[in-house]
């Protein structure tokens, strides 16, 4: 069976919509994630025999909705898996209505946290839209391709009871029949990750590499998942509430090593591995023996991975011994009311300490503080700006809260009358930036984004940060790649025009 995994075009006419971040948007360094999710799909899809095609129309440049309608009618799939996010839905519903009114017999399903946290609501936005794989989509469309396979896709399409016969036996999908809505019972999550293709594979067979880009790490880069899950239970997180559980799944470290391994030997072009779980070091028993299993087999390239900050000193010696030079942290605020209102677990001291384990490690970090968190205010974004000053990170990013569909925050927002937002395309300002989508008692969406554009310009334009930079860069010229290719974009949100943020 003929099957397209399409990322589909949003906003194209202003630059590369990253789909797949914690935030999707059009970012300010330039970064654009791989489209992990949809990756995995299409490995396990090709595993099992099927012929795939990835159209990535937010990484390519040129492939607006009507390059894409191009490419999809010269594929002729019998089904296209589509990617979506929260502040694309209405888009990526319109990009499968137009992929349907060319290909008719085609089958389309969508994938995503939008539509998995509101799945009956996304089926009503247009009755040519077949399906929604909710939650973990590898095995809801994998299983549900054999059955289209032996069907007749004509009458999938106009026999009710056929449809339905057909639709009813997949666990995790959500389908239409007759302007009825179904949801099936969920798919039990994958238990068993090892199992799981190298997703480094796909990204080689279907994918141009140079595509790609995260400004804090060197270039060209590769992101890969060795987890599902997450230990936290921070309120605001939208995978771990709508897509992969909080139960925390992980790949053996022997298994995450073979995946760098054949990277290494596979892909010499690649500088650097980005392992994009929301926690790798949820255990850090498992991130320590994945550390001895490479430095057993003297791999050596350098990866970067995202931490809590109750990261163990002892592990982060081991990380810098087995080639890891980044860890990515959200710290979210220096106010421990806060941290305790978002259920982060973590208080400002554990912050100051990780701070200090780090730098004495040799471990570059890339900090985030949010600003709108229940009980904020100017006083408390003080405070995080203080502390987020003392803390002297490679890089560091101040982001509004943006709560979606599906989480806790989302419904605390909702509830409290916080939401600024009149629609789903709000989540993202005209030209693709991120948008403000929740006010304080005491500052509108629009102060919370000046604020943190004031914030940004704080940390990164004292005379401190910029001579620690130009050091780096005589000490470390490999540094600079990374630094003035995220430069290019990133400084014009460093002047003194308001921005949205």
């Amino acid at each position: 069976m003929k099957i397209l995994c399409l990322n589909p075009p949003f906003k194209t006419e202003y630059g590369r919509f990253s789909r797949t971040s914690r935030s999707p948007a059009i970012t300010k360094s330039g970064t654009i994630y791989y489209p992990i999710w949809l990756c995995y799909v299409a490995g396990v899809l090709e595993e099992a025999g099927h012929d795939i095609k990835i159209i990535d129309s937010c990484a390519y440049d040129g492939y607006a909705l009507e390059k894409t309608l191009q490419l999809v009618a010269e594929f002729k799939p019998d089904v296209v898996v589509l990617d979506t996010s929260t502040p694309s839905i209405y888009s990526d519903v319109n990009t499968g209505v137009q992929i349907k009114n060319i290909l008719p017999h085609c089958f389309v399903v969508l994938m995503g946290t939008h539509p998995s946290a509101l799945p009956e609501e996304t089926l009503k936005l247009h009755e040519k839209i077949d399906a929604i794989a909710v939650g973990e989509a590898d095995y809801t469309v994998r299983d549900l391709s054999p059955k289209l396979e032996e069907a007749d896709l004509n009458r999938v399409q106009k026999d009710i009871a056929y449809r339905n016969n057909i639709l009813s036996t997949i666990d995790g999908l959500a389908y239409r029949v007759d302007n009825k809505i179904y949801i099936n019972k969920r798919r039990v999550f994958i238990q068993n990750l090892d199992e799981l293709p190298f997703v480094s594979k796909v990204y080689k067979r279907h994918l141009d590499i140079r595509k790609y880009f995260f400004a804090a790490s060197d270039y060209p880069e590769i992101q890969i998942m060795t987890a599902r899950g997450c230990i936290a239970r921070c309120t605001f997180c939208v995978y771990p509430q709508t897509i992969h559980g909080w139960k925390y799944r992980t790949r053996s470290p022997e298994n995450i090593a073979d995946e760098f391994q054949w990277i290494s030997e596979n892909m010499p072009e690649i500088r650097e591995i980005g392992i994009e779980d929301d926690t790798f070091t949820g255990s850090q028993k498992r991130a320590i023996g994945f550390c001895k299993e490479l430095i057993k087999r003297n791999i050596k390239i350098k990866w970067y991975c995202n931490v809590r900050v109750d990261l163990k000193y002892e592990t982060m010696e081991w990380m810098r011994k087995a080639g890891c030079v980044l860890v990515t942290v959200g710290y979210e605020s220096a106010n421990e009311e806060i941290l305790k209102n978002i259920k982060k677990r973590i208080t400002p001291e554990m912050i100051l300490e990780f701070s200090r384990n780090t730098r004495k490690a040799g471990l570059l970090v890339h900090g985030c503080f949010m600003a709108g968190n229940r009980g904020e205010t100017r006083q408390t974004l003080q405070e995080s700006l203080n502390m987020s000053l003392k803390l002297m990170d490679d890089t560091m990013q101040f982001f509004p809260l943006m709560t979606y569909p599906g989480t806790i925050d989302y419904e605390w927002a909702k509830k409290e009358g916080l939401l600024t937002i009149d629609g789903y395309s709000d989540y993202v300002t005209q030209d693709g930036n991120h948008n403000g989508v929740v006010r304080m008692p005491d500052m509108s969406s629009d102060e919370i984004r000046q604020w943190c554009d004031s914030a940004r310009r704080s940390y990164y334009l004292r005379p401190k940060y910029i001579l620690y930079k130009i050091m780096q860069q005589i000490q470390h010229p490999s540094e600079m790649r990374r630094t003035f290719k995220a430069a290019k974009r990133f400084v014009k949100f460093l002047l003194p025009e308001k921005h949205p943020c």
